[in-house]
């Protein structure tokens, strides 16, 4: 997959997940398939609003829909999650570096409170 056509999903899946409702659909259908009533019983808005956030969903590539006779469930497509906390998962190194700086910075702080400390490398001046 190139990188362009991984941003493009990227940007699909987190405009998905940018809105409540359709996070909520999401964790709905963590626990099992839904049609799009059982997926629309929460929510005070019009089967058809509801059918707008599906497809949105769909288009990200987080939901699949199947086809059972007359019932059409809505099942969740864990694959596009994978890969948007695989891109999140590149920037853990970095916070974790960050987040050990501080921690450093701060008990450096707490051990000789009197004295000047550069806060970039957590040593004393």
């Amino acid at each position: 997959m190139s990188t362009n056509i991984t941003v493009d999903h990227l940007s699909a899946t987190f405009s998905a997940l940018a809105d409540p409702t359709r996070r909520a659909m999401l964790a709905r259908l963590a626990k099992g398939e839904a049609s799009v009533n059982e997926l629309a019983a929460p929510f005070a808005m019009s089967l058809p609003a509801v059918s707008k956030h599906i497809k949105v969903l769909e288009k990200a590539g987080l939901v699949t829909k199947g086809r059972d006779a007359q019932w059409r469930p809505c099942r969740i497509d864990a694959e596009q999650l994978k890969v948007a906390m695989d891109w999140i998962g590149q920037y853990k190194q970095f916070w974790e570096e960050r987040l050990d700086r501080l921690d450093t910075y701060l008990l450096t702080l707490q051990q000789n409170p009197d004295h000047d400390i550069n806060p970039t490398k957590g040593e004393l001046k």
